[in-house]
């Protein structure tokens, strides 16, 4: 069955709802209201990584992610608060190389996620990094995050994107990268870009692309803006991909749903398992 999972996005050290297509990677602590080659922020939170994780902690959601943005020497401590406020929790993402992903195990998280450093400057996969991560962490300890864009010529094709969503990779989604990939690592973590932070409803195909192809444990993120999106990814995927909410949820200043219904949701689909 279809899994909610928590997330947590920091940006200089506090927690904020980011549209990720807009993240120019500037320093501004403030609302921006327009595109315009500015960060868009839905919310900043009084709230500490910290608050979040041990929330997350008291109602047993493990397999969440926290992702660093921006300038990640600014949230290091905020995310090393919250990976002890939740040992074992939460996995952790945001330049995650093989030169420092044993450290942020060490601190406690779960697992990290990797993006970008799988990629050359210009995008190209470089599936060698990937199977050296692996074979040093164990690919047990190993997310591979492909958030993606659709693909303008066709809609039924993303396109794995980088650099926060900005620069697009030579890597496809398919049945042969999601097979290739899954042999050293344990899960995916798949945000819709065109969808992500705009809650306006989920990427209906891409979901059902992944509950069929998909061989290993899948979070999706994108768009979901009601619980009604929830029932509608467990049914296209068969109960086959999980789902993190982050815009949409009252946790995060949304108004659309509220954090209690998705416990609500995870405890009812636990007892039919």
């Amino acid at each position: 069955m279809t899994r909610f999972r928590p997330c947590i996005d920091l940006h200089l050290g506090r927690v904020k709802q980011i549209v990720g297509a807009s993240f120019t990677d500037d320093l501004s602590n403030t609302f921006v209201e327009s595109s315009n080659n500015k960060t868009i922020v839905n919310h900043i939170s009084n709230h500490s990584a910290s608050d979040f994780a041990s929330l997350y902690a008291k109602d047993n959601l493990t397999g969440g992610h926290m992702i660093l943005l921006g300038l990640k020497s600014a949230s290091e401590s905020a995310a090393i608060k919250a990976l002890q406020s939740f040992p074992g929790g939460l996995q952790i993402g945001g330049g995650i190389t093989i030169e420092n992903g044993k450290r942020w195990l060490d601190y406690g998280a779960s697992k990290v996620i990797v993006t970008s450093w799988l990629f050359s400057q210009e995008g190209n996969f470089n599936n060698e990094r990937l199977k050296s991560l692996s074979g040093f962490l164990g690919k047990e300890s190993i997310v591979v995050d492909l958030s993606c864009k659709i693909e303008k010529s066709n809609p039924e094709t993303w396109r794995v994107m980088k650099d926060h969503w900005q620069t697009p990779t030579n890597l496809i989604i398919n049945k042969e990268t999601l097979s290739g990939l899954s042999e050293y690592c344990s899960e995916f973590l798949v945000h819709s870009a065109d969808f992500e932070g705009k809650c306006q409803g989920i990427d209906e195909l891409l979901v059902q692309y992944l509950g069929e192809h998909c061989p290993i444990p899948i979070t999706y993120a994108g768009g979901v803006n009601s619980m009604l999106d929830l029932e509608l990814i467990d049914r296209l995927s068969k109960g086959r991909v999980d789902v993190t909410i982050g815009s949409a949820l009252d946790l995060f200043g949304g108004g659309l749903i509220k954090y209690k219904d998705c416990i609500s949701w995870n405890n009812r689909n636990q007892s039919k398992n």
